[in-house]
């Protein structure tokens, strides 16, 4: 009776994990030690992978662990990898473990690029084996039943796991094997199993019958329950599978029930109610009887049968003959009660004792994309206090050079250079002068090139794809039943626009940064000569030595270096803004642990808030200090300007003394503006060649599961019949009235007949009935007896076809023809299409050996009349050509 159901396992395809992981990594982290480890991780995944799937596994708990560390190292790495169709896209494919396929279109299978397919189809597998160790232990030890029951549980829980979060996973239809409708099924059977592993320990431990009878009578509910689920199911019974299971389940069901009867009659028996006894082993013996007239082949039920069979001939003597008493109605019995003593396992990874993340270190996606965005709203916050400084100083030193300060405080003789003036001229010297920013100007096209080609090929590979995904859907139609391109590209083409924008702002950029150099080129140029020909440049003017000593002077330089002081303390400001550091992972993590999901924007808000509140009010500090400054340095100008000395050589040596310092100015900005653009062209650089490498992953994704498609269409197409209905033609048919077996072929082949006129073919085509043979002695030949056969042979056009024999050997259906009874030897070369084709001689008769000849026969010497006369006996067989 121990038969019990086990699962196939499902068969996948081989899949490289290694190379999109390890760019993923590589793209993500930053080189060092924990990018290295976590390439090593990516490695040990890919392996266990192999080990888990890609090989025949064995029916025992090594191979099952390893099905469950792989399971739970996809539970633990998909929050940690972007997988998705238009990010990290793996495809799985996997085959239905149920469909055995056919000669020309092979087994159905399922390419999807999904980890929650990979984990499904592996949970599947894990089920399949359990119930494949349950079925091979041996029942008959308490180790054995006690594994069988929990490896059925087991199995129960993980099948129903599938059912409640495949649809939800695949966000597709699956195959029918990890179907919702499936797998409660197979996790209906594998509890119903379970329970009747326990109703055998029960039995072996000689439990009391009560309890006994409570397990069997609730194995069968299981089992009933088992066999109504794939009874009832339109896509079920298809399985060859499902049609030998539904047998065994209903043996199953009926063996339970009887056990339940028997073991409650003997707790009748026990209360004196010996009719109930009857009543209840009476059912047994039919439900028995049941299994092994319909379902002997599956079940075996003969010991069962004996025991039930010796106690109910034994209630019935001691009934009979002791106690007299009435055998109630089975409907008036009480009902045997239930009791459950299994429950499906619950899947909660991790499942594996031995299981290890491979990934520890490596914190979610979520927490990644939270990180991510937090650095952004960082680095804005960082530029905009740092570009307000920057503003700030620009406008001050605007100022100072149209007040032409503090040039001329130090230009007081007229005929020197100032020494501020002296200065700036080397500050340009030493950072490379016209060159520098000549060369930097001419790199940006190229930069910006380079970039727009990158751009290029991406979206080109998207619209390449994206082309042949719309062809085939528009052939195929509703066939072609993956994610469309276009869908599955909105996110990549966003980000290609916006990348489009920028490198389109970008050139603005440039071009206002060029305008600026060209508007200031000449005074640089004069910034970059020796000193003694910036000096002769100068114009000169009178010496206004009178104010050197005058205290408008003192104030004004003072008040210069107060300001001085001001754009120093911006600079290390701005410093302490850029060194502010704080990780957020633990906050994003938290956050993800407590709630479920990350309120980004809130978390970082504060966060931020908190860091650069100090900041900030230092920097505002410093900016109102500044504006003080300036305005007082605007009143001491005036005076200053009131005393000194005015004419047209005086006012012609400071405006150019104010270029030379605005000129100043504008070198540094228009150096840094131009070393900014070429790192951010270089920086858009490596962003853009991941951008092309993420199109050209999921390209290579999109090509491979358009393959498996392509190849899977192929297969129905192959599988589905070419034409419902077609009609045969009227030569293959059998004429009415023929015999069955084939028409034998001729013996000998005849001459090219004339063309037949219409009425010779309809009566060709409609013989005679045919009369037996007749059994004659062939007489001597004697004259009378030779014109005689000549009449005869004469009349041989009239002669009925013969008849096959009824060993005649099977082939396909030759034409009528006319010949001698009895005989259907066909000759060597025969073609029974071949008539009217060439021009065959006519073969001789050769006598067998013993044969009698035929009645009437002509002498050898003369022929039939109305056929052909025979052909010489050196006459060639064949045709000559």
């Amino acid at each position: 009776m121990a038969t019990f159901i086990s699962v196939p396992l499902k068969k996948s395809s081989e899949v490289d994990l290694v190379k999109p992981l390890s760019k993923f990594v590589t793209s993500t982290y930053p080189a060092g030690d924990e990018q290295a480890e976590y390439i090593r991780a990516v490695e040990e995944l890919d392996k266990l992978r192999r080990n888990a799937v890609g090989r025949p596994l064995d029916k025992h708990e090594s191979s099952l662990e390893s099905l469950l560390r792989y399971y739970d190292q996809l539970c633990a790495v998909e929050p940690k990898f972007p997988f998705s169709e238009n990010q990290l896209c793996l495809t799985f494919t996997w085959k239905d473990a149920f469909d055995k396929g056919s000669l020309f279109g092979g087994s159905v299978k399922l390419a999807l690029a999904s980890l929650g397919y990979e984990k499904t189809c592996v949970l599947f597998n894990a089920a399949a084996l359990a119930s494949q160790i349950a079925s091979e232990q041996n029942l008959d030890s308490d180790e054995g039943l006690k594994n069988a029951a929990k490896y059925y549980q087991l199995a129960s829980g993980a099948f129903g796991h599938i059912k409640d979060t495949v649809l939800s996973a695949l966000n597709r239809e699956p195959t029918m094997d990890i179907s919702p409708e499936t797998v409660g099924t197979l996790s209906l059977i594998m509890l119903a199993q379970a329970q009747e592993v326990f109703f055998l320990k029960a039995t072996t431990d000689r439990m009391k019958d009560a309890i006994i009878a409570k397990l069997s009578n609730q194995a069968a509910d299981f089992y009933g329950d088992a066999f109504k689920q794939c009874q009832y199911k339109d896509n079920l019974p298809k399985y060859f599978y499902f049609q030998e299971v539904l047998p065994v389940l209903a043996a199953k069901h009926c063996i339970m029930q009887a056990n339940a009867e028997l073991h409650q009659s003997v707790l009748a028996k026990h209360k004196k109610l010996f009719g109930e006894e009857i009543a209840r082993l009476q059912r047994a013996a039919e439900l028995v009887k049941t299994v092994a007239s319909r379902y002997d082949e599956y079940v075996s039920v003969r010991e069962l049968t004996e025991k039930i069979n010796r106690s109910l001939a034994a209630a019935k003597k001691d009934n009979d003959f002791i106690y007299h008493d009435r055998v109630p109605e089975l409907k008036d019995l009480e009902p045997i009660g239930k009791a459950t003593l299994v429950k499906a396992t619950a899947i909660t990874p991790p499942l594996s004792q031995k299981f290890s993340d491979f990934f520890v270190k490596m914190v979610p996606t979520a927490v990644q994309q939270s990180m991510s965005v937090y650095s952004q709203r960082k680095s804005d916050t960082v530029n905009r206090l740092v570009g307000t400084m920057r503003e700030a100083t620009n406008l001050c030193n605007g100022v100072l050079a149209s007040l032409n300060l503090p040039a001329a405080l130090e230009d007081l003789s007229g005929d020197s250079v100032p020494q501020s003036i002296a200065e700036k001229a080397r500050s340009v010297v030493q950072q490379g002068g016209l060159q520098s920013i000549e060369q930097l100007i001419k790199d940006l096209p190229e930069l910006l090139t380079r970039n727009r080609e990158i751009l290029d090929e991406a979206l080109k590979m998207l619209n390449d794809e994206e082309t042949t995904d719309n062809e085939l859907r528009a052939k195929f139609n509703q066939r072609w039943n993956r994610t469309p391109s276009g869908d599955l590209y909105k996110p990549l083409r966003a980000e290609g626009a916006s990348f489009c924008n920028i490198l389109d702002k970008a050139v603005q950029a440039d071009q206002v940064v060029k305008d600026r150099y060209n508007a200031h080129c000449d005074m640089i140029a004069l910034l970059c000569k020796p000193e003694s020909e910036l000096n002769a440049a100068l114009p000169s003017a009178n010496p206004a030595k009178t104010l050197q000593g005058s205290e408008v002077v003192g104030v004004l330089r003072s008040q210069l270096a107060r300001l001085d002081q001001v754009k120093q303390e911006r600079e290390a400001l701005e410093k302490d803004i850029k060194d502010v550091t704080f990780d957020m992972t633990t906050t994003f993590l938290t956050a993800l642990a407590k709630d479920g999901a990350i309120n980004e924007e809130q978390l970082s808000a504060g966060q931020l808030d908190q860091l650069y509140s100090e900041h900030n009010q230092k920097v505002q500090a410093n900016l109102r200090q500044q504006e003080e400054l300036l305005a007082q340095i605007q009143t001491s100008h005036q005076e200053f300007s009131s005393l000194k000395q005015s004419n047209a050589e005086a006012n012609l040596r400071e405006e150019v003394l104010k270029k030379l310092a605005s000129a100043h100015d504008s070198y540094v900005e228009i150096s840094s503006n131009l070393r900014e653009g070429t790192k951010f062209y270089n920086d858009l650089t490596e962003i853009l060649l991941k951008f092309q490498n993420k199109c050209c992953d999921i390209v290579f994704a999109r090509k491979t599961e358009r393959d498996e498609l392509l190849k899977e269409l192929q297969q129905s197409i192959a599988r589905e019949p070419s034409a419902p209905n077609f009609n045969v033609p009227a030569y293959q048919s059998q004429p009415p009235g023929a015999p069955g077996g084939p028409t034998p072929a001729p013996r000998t082949i005849f001459n090219p007949a004339p063309p037949q006129t219409p009425q010779q073919t309809q009566a060709k085509s409609q013989p005679p009935a045919r009369p037996p043979p007749p059994v004659l002695t062939p007489p001597v030949l004697t004259p009378q007896t030779a014109s005689a056969g000549t009449t005869q042979a004469g009349t041989s056009a009239n002669n009925p076809p013969p008849v096959a024999p009824p060993s005649a050997a099977q082939g396909p259906p030759y034409p009528n023809y006319q010949g001698y009874p009895q005989y259907f030897q066909m000759p060597m070369g025969y073609n029974p299409y071949g008539y009217g084709q060439y021009n065959v001689p006519f073969m001789p008769y050769q006598a067998t050996p013993g044969q009698p000849g035929y009645p009437a026969a002509p002498p050898a010497t003369q022929g039939y009349p109305g056929y052909p006369q025979q052909p010489s006996q050196q006459q060639n067989y064949y045709p000559q050509q």
